[in-house]
């Protein structure tokens, strides 16, 4: 059953050979590369107008000027990602980038940013779809949580039925985003030129503001830098990209940063004109919407289009964390479980993982996606910044034809970055803290998982002057709940592997039973020793493993190698399997990852 639900929501397993076309053209990898970049749109201005509206509605004209710093932000980052896609083709970004040009710990620090920041990234993007639903229908506000964690879990299946298919499905709603913005903001700005705005809506550029600073000018500017979260998502996927891999990235990355800036340019000055101020039950895309075209047909085509993209937006993390993930794990830094195909041939392991630590980060915040965004926009700049000085240092070091201009775009970059991070840390500290808790404890967990695998590896080279233990001999144990099939097939089993000693457990609830079965054991099977134990409280999982640890200890004292053998039976239908095997699996999750212990079911296949 679970099988047949598999193949419904997921699709038939694909071939290794057919991972050649799995591969993303320049239109699908823009629809799933960019979600995460555009649909920040969405919120990204609306951080902005959240602190400034704190001084006075005055001030909101400063939204302006901000908005400009971030677009040139935004260039100096496109063109220090688009040096990355052509000096690292085979993906990994600032992890690998790091790595290689500052050191293990500076690539371990951008690669668990940036594992962070891609969960954040599917956290924020659904509790941002939802709130765009329920600005259109404040009847779901109460519901917030519970559709965010069911949106999350009908992205995770899409992906997991491949990264074609799942862009071939959800380009369509990019696109019809863009246009409906473009739309927007295009009829918003003829209002403004044709006199249907009037300017008593907003206060005038350069108008003096009481109370207004530095530093929340700074917290304004960092915080609508949020919106250029996802950028760096194209050069960790390049591996995704048809061939030629880095030129089409390239392409991509381009396109992705005019879209961006003309849609976010486009919102932060309609916000301006028509005197928008942030509500908590209104969005500020929604009030734009609606001076714009009041609440018709089209405020529902802008509303609607904005809940899709901000949903699909977590498909960039869908994305870019599995291969990510990859990366780390072919370094040991991580489990190599991340590394598996699934039948799809996505990473499917770190598909799963993603969503669910994002739906207990939705859980954990309650879908309130304000609280999200400061975290998830710093966990962006510590890899934006340790990757441009990564490749500071790379031109220094390598020196290749025109480093002097490579070098120039970098540096801009990277004391940009730099300084938007300290904005972060500054004026957002008490939002951010706690990057300052787990950045560390990520990268001591990546060590101690490394020093692992490599404790293992050595003991497991032949190459090592230890010589290997010599097993003496055999013992086999064998759980029985009674005389049966089942028992005897297993019995069988044990008997025509020749070991040196069989026993037989069973564990009894009351000593009349146990008599019992002794006597008839004795008939049965006299030459195989039969050891009962009394449960005093109906357990058969205690006694049997404290039974098997005093077994093991004893022949591990001689060389000897402890085997369990657990009976079971297989009912015709898969789904009456657990109704009829309960002990057997308990017994087998027990005992399945002890040290020293071979453990293995002997079915019995039922013919009716």
């Amino acid at each position: 059953m679970f099988s047949a639900l598999k193949r419904l929501l997921i699709g038939q397993p694909l071939k290794s050979a057919e991972l050649g076309e799995q591969k993303l053209n320049k239109t699908k990898a823009l629809a799933i590369l960019s979600s995460d970049a555009l649909s920040s749109v969405a919120y990204g201005p609306e951080q902005i107008l959240i602190v400034l509206i704190t001084i006075s509605t005055a001030a909101l004209w400063y939204s302006v000027p901000i908005g400009v710093g971030v677009l040139i932000l935004l260039l100096a980052l496109i063109l220090s990602y688009r040096q990355i896609i052509f000096a690292y083709p085979h993906g990994g970004g600032a992890y690998v980038v790091s790595k290689e040009n500052l050191g293990v710990n500076a690539g371990l620090l951008a690669g668990g940013s940036l594992l962070v920041d891609y969960i954040l990234t599917v956290a924020v993007s659904i509790s941002a779809g939802t709130d765009a639903i329920t600005s259109a229908f404040p009847s779901l506000h109460p519901y917030n949580v519970n559709i965010a964690i069911l949106l999350v879990v009908a992205i995770t299946i899409l992906n997991l039925r491949g990264i074609t298919e799942s862009a071939s499905i959800l380009a369509y709603p990019v696109y019809l985003f863009i246009l409906a913005l473009i739309i927007l903001i295009c009829v918003g700005l003829y209002k403004g030129v044709t006199g249907t705005v009037t300017p008593e809506m907003h206060a005038p550029i350069g108008t003096p503001v009481a109370g207004i600073t530095l530093f929340m000018l700074l917290k304004a500017f960092a915080s609508g830098s949020s919106a250029l979260t996802g950028v760096e998502a194209i050069s960790n996927a390049i591996p995704n990209f048809k061939d030629p891999g880095p030129k089409n990235a390239s392409k991509t990355l381009a396109a992705m940063g005019l879209l961006l800036a003309i849609l976010f340019s486009g919102i932060v000055y309609l916000a301006y004109v028509y005197g928008i101020v942030p509500k908590t039950q209104e969005t500020v895309v929604s009030q734009i919407a609606s001076q714009t075209f009041g609440r018709n047909y089209m405020y529902y085509i802008i509303q609607g289009t904005t809940a899709m993209i901000l949903v699909l937006a977590a498909n960039t993390g869908y994305s870019a964390f599995p291969l990510l993930a990859v990366n780390l794990a072919r370094d040991k830094y991580i489990a190599r479980m991340f590394t598996i195909r699934g039948d799809r041939l996505g990473y499917s392991n770190g598909i799963i993982f993603l969503a669910i630590m994002s739906i207990i980060l939705i859980i954990a915040f309650k879908g309130r996606t304000e609280h999200l965004i400061p975290l998830y926009a710093v966990g962006v700049f510590i890899p934006f910044t340790l990757a441009q000085t990564g490749m500071l240092v790379k031109w220094v070091r390598e020196k290749p034809k025109g480093w002097i201009v490579k070098l120039t775009v970098n540096l801009i970059g990277a004391l940009i970055s730099f300084t938007v991070m300290l904005i972060f840390f500054i004026t957002k500290l008490g939002q951010v803290w706690p990057v300052f808790i787990f950045l560390p404890l990520i990268v001591y967990t990546f060590h101690k998982i490394k020093k692992h695998y490599e404790a293992v590896g050595e003991q497991l080279r032949i190459t090592t002057c230890e010589p290997s233990v010599e097993i003496k001999g055999n013992v086999m144990i064998v759980p029985v709940a009674g005389i049966t099939h089942v028992v005897e097939n297993s019995m069988n089993y044990a008997k025509s592997l020749a070991p040196d000693q069989i026993i037989a457990v069973y564990v009894a609830f009351d000593r009349e039973a146990e008599k019992q079965f002794q006597e008839k054991w004795e008939c049965w099977q006299p030459d195989v020793r039969l050891v009962t134990l009394h449960s005093h409280y109906r357990s058969i999982i205690q006694p049997l493993t404290k039974f098997i640890d005093t077994v093991e200890h004893k022949a591990n004292e001689s060389n000897f190698r402890v085997t369990v053998l657990i009976p079971q039976f297989i009912p015709k239908r898969n789904w009456q399997h657990i109704l009829h095997n309960q002990s057997s699996l308990l017994i087998r999750a027990f005992l399945l990852y002890r040290r020293d212990l071979i453990v293995t079911t002997v079915p019995y296949h039922l013919k009716k």
